[in-house]
């Protein structure tokens, strides 16, 4: 789960409704500096080196599903870490595009899009999970009795377009039940109301995101059916980003950034209050949903973890699924020059865990 646009559970795009649709490609926010004074035996030191600056490009408009960023940014994690952050937002498709060209030092990506940009000459590296369980999904009500992939034959499905993450987890999905597109009616909503479309009855499933459209339904009492892919194929979901020039150039940063997000993402994990406060604090018009915010946080940390994360702590990569993402994206055409796994992930900034 780019996709991470929250808008009501009817908007559902590539990563997290809310923020594709309302987001403009150029939006940037820049996260508040916590600077701390230093003490006099530091200043007899002689003068501390700058901070290092990183602009990371978050894909998608400001929100709860962002709450490690916010929390480490506030908790001064970055500053501890000597850098000074800016955060952006952007299209996760323009996510890869700048921090491949070195406008965006670092980003937050999908998996599935991150592969074909690579086998295209975009020279960028995956360097930590943030959404162990792939976020896309297919959801419906349960009275439409649409509980499997097989029962979405000769059904309405809406999505944004033939096209990202949620096209490729459709197809995966449908492909479990020996179904194709074809199978049923596909109804594209490029403005991602398809999410209304469910509530209204105008189709009886769509695609979404697993922290965003599912929970805003079940907010209004229904019960939601949810379809995931990872037991079909392991597609990797969103990731942090970099080229491999602003590793080299910036290795120890990158890694004491990672370190840290990762810190914020546990303590968020333990403690779901101290994440919402960090995010409605950074974004204040989120207060009047308090509730839907907080519900919408519980299952994102529900998200970042898949079995490699479980096994080996956040932000863990598992390059056995990695391959087999690239095998079904070249089954579906996705992979127009060969790439290896090494190609497209880096772990060495990951914290050392003993």
């Amino acid at each position: 789960m780019s996709q991470p646009r929250i808008p009501l559970l009817v908007v559902i795009a590539a990563a997290i409704t809310l923020a594709a649709a309302a987001c403009g490609p150029g939006g940037t926010t820049s996260a508040p500096s916590s600077p701390s004074a230093a003490s006099p035996s530091e200043e007899s030191e002689g003068p501390s080196q700058p901070p290092v600056a990183l602009n990371v490009g978050l894909g998608y408009i400001p929100s709860v599903q962002f709450a490690p960023f916010y929390l480490a940014e506030q908790a001064g994690y970055y500053d501890d870490a000597g850098l000074d952050v800016t955060f952006r937002h952007g299209t996760d498709y323009d996510v890869i595009a700048l921090v491949g060209e070195g406008d965006l030092d670092l980003g937050l990506a999908d998996g599935t899009s991150v592969i074909p940009a690579v086998s295209q000459g975009i020279p960028v590296r995956y360097l930590a999970t943030i959404y162990g369980t792939f976020p896309s999904i297919v959801f419906a009500k349960a009275s439409s009795g649409i509980a499997s992939p097989a029962d979405l034959k000769g059904r309405k499905l809406g999505i944004p377009g033939k096209y990202g993450s949620s096209w490729v987890m459709l197809q995966a999905l449908l492909g479990s039940a020996n179904l194709t597109p074809n199978d049923l009616h596909i109804v594209e909503y490029p403005d991602y109301g398809q999410g209304a479309a469910v509530t209204q009855g105008a189709v009886d499933a769509a695609t979404g995101f697993a922290n965003n459209e599912p929970v805003q339904l079940r907010l209004t009492g229904a019960e939601v059916n949810v379809l995931r892919v990872d037991s079909v194929v392991p597609l990797p979901g969103n990731g942090l980003i970099a080229s491999r020039a602003t590793i080299d150039a910036k290795s120890d940063a990158i890694a004491g950034f990672i370190a840290a997000t990762l810190r914020a993402m546990e303590e968020i994990k333990a403690n779901p209050e101290a994440g919402l406060d960090a995010a409605l604090k950074q974004v204040p018009d989120l207060a009047a949903s308090r509730d839907t915010q907080a519900a919408i946080l519980d299952a994102t940390i529900e998200v970042w973890s898949g079995p490699a994360q479980e096994a080996r702590g956040l932000g863990a990569i598992e390059p056995t699924d990695w391959e087999k993402s690239v095998e079904y994206l070249k089954s579906l055409d996705m992979v127009p020059n060969p790439v290896t796994v090494d190609d497209l992930v880096d772990t060495g900034l990951l914290p050392a865990r003993g």
